[in-house]
């Protein structure tokens, strides 16, 4: 399997957005954005996420050259919270599941946090979802408390779980 990872870029808007749409879809319980909601927002939005570099950052796995995972990094750009960004958008593409892909993911955000001193790595994922659980505490993230009700799907009411991963100050 050739896998690499890389930001992605404004010119990869289109296929960013298709795969996004794809997970929005597939999986409506792992996102607090609906598909409903992305799919009315044109391909400028996504290209202004891409092309925010310093307050959010997107990665994509590339599997022979199609994008097969991705992740985000949302930082904080409040004084108090500055310290702080939030691993955002974690999806892998469901053939490609199991092959490494979101540990890499997990890991290339953490080391872009670490270059960026941040000390505080967030996020929230369906709690439910036991698989990328494992996969976040594997990665040294603990919970810290369960959001109940935080997100509804075709009125079922799903938890997220908050996690954290407190990084060594530079």
């Amino acid at each position: 399997m050739d896998m690499h990872i890389r930001r992605l870029q404004m010119a990869d808007a289109p296929e960013y957005r298709a795969f996004r749409l794809r997970g929005l879809r597939e999986h409506p319980d792992a996102f607090t954005s609906s598909f409903e909601e992305e799919n009315l927002r044109p391909l400028a939005y996504t290209q202004g996420r891409l092309g925010t570099p310093m307050t959010e950052k997107i990665w994509g796995a590339f599997v022979n050259g199609a994008l097969a995972g991705m992740v985000g990094l949302s930082h904080e750009t409040r004084v108090k919270n500055r310290h702080k960004a939030a691993l955002v958008s974690m999806y892998v593409a469901g053939e490609f599941t199991g092959r490494g892909l979101g540990r890499a993911l997990v890991n290339t955000v953490l080391q872009d946090a670490r270059a960026c001193s941040v000390e505080l790595v967030v996020l929230t994922v369906t709690d439910s979802n036991r698989a990328a659980c494992a996969l976040y505490a594997r990665a040294g993230f603990s919970a810290f408390g369960v959001e109940p009700d935080a997100i509804r799907v075709d009125g079922i009411a799903f938890g997220k779980q908050h996690m954290f991963l407190q990084l060594p100050s530079s």
